[in-house]
């Protein structure tokens, strides 16, 4: 490795080791993501917001909790940046704090969803006959009704938390990722090197995990970071109608309900957690399509 250099040692058409190969892979994803320059944009976005979350009470000008109703509906200014709401919250340090219940939701949900749909959409898929046809029927049901529709049903029965609203969320949107698992599933299931691992004895379930799902988690991981921003808009509804984070909680959605009083004469309340939820959503649409450009298998070759 002394007579090359890292970078040719890493794009070397025939790598040594099973650790080249895949640190070759991994730079040559790395060179298609960083081609994207929207791609960029949006990681460079996301990875500000995890810092701000992360150092929130170190970042965060002031309490989001303290209120002064002499400082209520300040516009902004050089002490509130943002403005304050009208309990004279500074508007700034709700939305520091904030990203935390955002990151918590976003993250929870963009773990559970993926991992129930993986599940049952390998098993039907891979299964087939009268499993395949119960699994996919069940789908259909949940794919019947708008997901915000059924994930307020959800809230409304089990009762308004960001702890029910991560699981409505969850719960209901499974489904695109059970049908993509197993549209993956019906075209590796026949492969040879399937046969292959059973006629060595292989049993379903380790052909599922170690053969199958492997090979749909790329698939999975563009729509989940394509998705992200549907779960941000969703989580924000549901704390615009009360029934997430409860006050005095700083969740953006719940930040623009109360806001929309004040939305002709004092604008900033509402318009800056729209603004914030804006710039996540677009850096995770972002994210995911320079993602789905480094993880397409028929991009890869062209």
């Amino acid at each position: 490795m002394s007579d090359v250099s890292l970078r040719d040692w890493l794009l070397t058409d025939a790598p040594q080791t099973r650790r080249q190969a895949r640190l070759g892979a991994f730079y040559q994803g790395w060179l298609v993501f960083r081609s994207n320059h929207l791609a960029l944009l949006g990681l460079v976005i996301l990875v500000l917001l995890v810092g701000t979350a992360i150092f929130a009470p170190w970042i965060a000008p002031q309490s989001p909790f303290a209120q002064d109703l002499a400082d209520r509906l300040q516009p902004p200014s050089a002490e509130h940046w943002l403005g304050t709401d009208a309990l004279g919250r500074d508007i700034l340090s709700r939305l520091i704090w904030g990203s935390r219940i955002t990151l918590f939701i976003v993250g929870t949900v963009a773990l559970i969803s993926p991992l129930i749909g993986l599940l049952i959409g390998t098993v039907a898929g891979f299964a087939g006959g009268w499993v395949d046809q119960v699994l996919m029927r069940i789908t259909d049901i949940f794919l019947a009704f708008p997901k915000l529709i059924l994930a307020l049903a959800f809230v409304a029965a089990l009762g308004p938390s960001v702890t029910n609203a991560v699981l409505a969320l969850a719960l209901t949107g499974w489904p695109p990722y059970a049908r993509l698992a197993r549209a993956e599933t019906l075209t590796i299931r026949n492969a040879d090197f399937i046969a292959a691992a059973r006629m060595q004895g292989a049993s379903a379930p380790r052909l599922l995990i170690l053969h199958i799902w492997p090979l749909c988690l790329s698939s999975l991981i563009v729509r989940v970071a394509l998705d992200m921003a549907g779960i941000i808009l969703s989580a924000a509804g549901l704390g615009f109608l009360g029934l997430g984070a409860q006050p005095p909680a700083p969740e953006w959605g719940a930040m623009i309900s109360d806001g929309r009083t004040y939305i002709l004469d004092h604008w900033w309340v509402a318009a800056m957690p729209g603004i914030a939820i804006f710039l996540v959503s677009l850096a995770f649409n972002f994210l995911g399509d320079g993602l789905r450009d480094v993880l397409d298998p028929k991009g890869a070759g062209e």
